[in-house]
């Protein structure tokens, strides 16, 4: 089998994405040499810098498409402080021009940032399923422990009353903070005047960097520093869902600082890392619905062509000091493709099907008109640009939004989700049902070690049938059938198996384990 990620369902809003992104991510690569070592990392469309933050999300997409995914994340466990603290970032491209000229290697943390260090985790984590590489992660796990542990320990970080990580009054978990004008520009600092609260979005990265960090150590048979992380994780997840559920979604900033901001009703805000909660796995079946509904009704009541808010409703304009981040722009209720791949996710495993297949739709039709993708669209549609936005730049290539769909569409609709490494243990999931696809076939790769997983669907009024490919697999199956019907049996090979069957929303799963070397074929007779 060759190493491709491809699918072949015969609709051009999923059959054309993964090579669409593949062009994106291409232009978006950024080669260096520091210290004589050559490092590849992916750039975010507003900045010429390999920001951890897109560069870690970017890994859900360019994984599949990339032999180089190690160099950058040693460069940031290289360059980690001896407290655990990295850094976001690395260039060694001027950024400010014409009035930065210097090409000399910059180094830079944005002080307000307390989402660093698990994405510095996650980073890790997606290079080591990826590669498969135990020889490389072994080293790297003191700088994976001390990363969390600065988190959860610095009192920049660490809320001890409540046992989360805290953070400065920003917009979800974008960079600057409100400062109630005591800074006269965006506020990347701590101060004094410092407004303090609990994000929730922050909680939830930590608990899935925590569980990634167990699932290594499990992997490794290191069985005692699994359940600590394990622990750890579950103990995370517990307080954040009673200090920030409010009943429908997650609160966008829990304030432990007393402030105000008047021309905004803070408690309907809905900000972006609420469908990345779902994703997380911090989220129960009911909460992930509520939130779903959430975004749902929102949008049939937004003039806005899509919900993938950054937070809605938004900000009054420029009260975090810069007169371009208004409403509706930019991280202030701008829609973002990044979100909207996971909605696209979220949607589709949480039996909201529609909902997801309109998300993926939509996004080809975007990006269809001109073959660019953009960071951030105003409600109306209209592009950012260089103009609207923040930084010096605002490429047509972002990898960072398109990297998201992919995640949406391999992981939620093709619904192949890798749960340890090299597709050992898989969550195979597909929803081609709600699509009403009855033939598909589906190859998801990992360009750095050739390992891949391949299926081939097909659907008839009395069975789904799926042959799949894989060196070995313990496959644990979810397969959406058809409206209106249910499973009768499900067969390995021509020998049937146990199964059960079960009810998101109004969705129906024939779910059964399964564990094989090479390939099966499954079938699951219909009522």
């Amino acid at each position: 089998m060759s190493a491709q990620t491809y699918i072949k369902s015969g609709k051009q809003e999923f059959d054309e994405l993964p090579p669409r992104v593949q062009r994106y991510l291409s232009k978006d690569t950024m080669d260096m040499v520091i210290d004589g070592e050559p490092i590849r990392g992916y750039r975010s469309p507003d900045t010429p810098a390999v920001w951890l933050r897109d560069h870690s999300d970017m890994m859900r997409g360019f994984r599949y498409f990339e032999s180089d995914l190690t160099s950058a994340v040693n460069h940031f466990a290289d360059t980690q402080a001896r407290n655990g603290r990295v850094f976001d970032y690395f260039t060694v491209q001027p950024e400010k021009i014409p009035c930065e000229r210097e090409n000399w290697c910059k180094y830079v943390r944005v002080p307000v940032e307390a989402d660093v260090e698990y994405r510095f985790v996650n980073a890790a984590f997606l290079a080591w399923q990826s590669t498969g590489d135990d020889q490389w992660i072994k080293p790297l796990l003191p700088n994976l422990e001390i990363a969390l542990e600065y988190a959860f320990s610095h009192r920049w970080r660490w809320d001890p009353d409540k046992q989360l990580v805290k953070r400065p009054y920003t917009i979800d978990s974008w960079d600057f903070a409100y400062s109630a004008g005591s800074h006269d520009w965006l506020q990347f600092q701590i101060d004094d005047h410092t407004f303090w609260g609990i994000m929730h979005g922050d909680n939830s990265g930590y608990y899935q960097a925590c569980s990634r960090l167990a699932t290594i150590y499990r992997h490794l048979e290191m069985d005692s520093q699994a359940s600590r992380w394990s622990n750890f994780a579950e103990g995370l997840k517990s307080r954040m869902n009673q200090v920030c559920w409010n009943g429908s979604f997650y609160t966008h900033f829990v304030k432990g600082t007393p402030v105000q901001i008047e021309g905004v009703d803070e408690k309907s805000q809905l900000s972006f890392s609420n469908p990345m909660n779902i994703n997380r796995g911090v989220a129960s079946i009911e909460q992930a619905r509520s939130i779903l509904s959430e975004y749902r009704n929102r949008l049939v009541n937004t003039e806005a062509f899509a919900e993938w808010f950054s937070i809605d409703p938004p900000f009054p304009d420029g009260i975090f000091g810069d007169d371009k981040i208004v409403g509706g722009a930019y991280c202030n209720g701008g829609i973002m493709p990044l979100v909207g791949g996971e909605l696209a996710r979220a949607y589709l495993q949480n039996g909201f099907e529609a909902e997801g297949l309109e998300t993926l739709r939509k996004y080809h039709q975007l990006i269809s008109k001109k073959d660019e993708t953009f960071l951030w669209y105003f409600p109306d549609g209209t592009e950012s640009s260089v103009d609207t936005s923040t930084s010096p730049d605002a490429t047509p290539t972002d990898g960072w939004g398109s990297s998201s769909m992919l995640y949406g569409l391999i992981e939620g609709l093709a619904g192949v989700q890798d749960q340890a490494k090299h597709f050992q243990s898989v969550k195979l999931a597909p929803r081609w049902a709600a699509a009403e696809v009855t033939e598909a076939e589906v190859s998801v790769a990992y360009q750095s070690s050739g390992k891949q997983l391949q299926y081939q669907y097909e659907e008839s009024p009395e069975r789904l049938s799926l042959k799949v490919k894989s060196e070995s697999a313990q496959l644990n199956g979810e397969i959406l059938i058809p409206t209106d019907r249910t499973t009768k049996s499900v067969l390995m090979d021509g020998n049937r198996i146990e199964f059960t069957e079960t009810q998101i929303g109004e969705s129906r799963y024939a779910c059964f384990q399964a564990k094989f070397k090479g390939g099966s074929e499954f079938e699951i007779q219909l009522d």
